[in-house]
């Protein structure tokens, strides 16, 4: 006989998966020069394409930087500063490995519903 207690089996349930998220890239395009720069902000899928990219429009450098934060992007990445780099001399740049759900694009406005 054992001195410890008999333990009934805890019945759990599974716990829900998270929703899957696919591997992507937010391309930026600059239109117009100075402080009266807009940016067009698309994300592009790169194994699939489910649910049309919509782009988003930022209409000064203070609100893609609010965008960027609320994709959540994350500046400490030297590809994304260099990114930000090429937009400002060259126009437009990619900001690659970003992972979203279906939901956190839709959320976030970078697909249409």
């Amino acid at each position: 006989m054992s001195a410890s207690p008999s333990r009934s089996p805890i019945v759990t349930s599974p716990a829900p998966a998270p929703p899957a998220k696919t591997r992507g890239f937010l391309h930026i395009a600059r239109h117009g020069a100075g402080p009266g720069s807009v940016y067009i902000v698309t994300y592009r899928r790169v194994e699939q394409e489910q649910g049309r990219p919509r782009p988003v429009l930022a209409e000064s450098a203070s609100a893609l930087i609010e965008l960027l934060e609320r994709i959540g992007v994350d500046f400490r990445l030297k590809e994304v500063r260099g990114a930000l780099e090429d937009i400002l001399r060259l126009g437009s740049a990619n900001i690659p490995d970003l992972w979203l759900s279906d939901e956190e694009m839709v959320e976030k406005g970078l697909v249409e519903g």
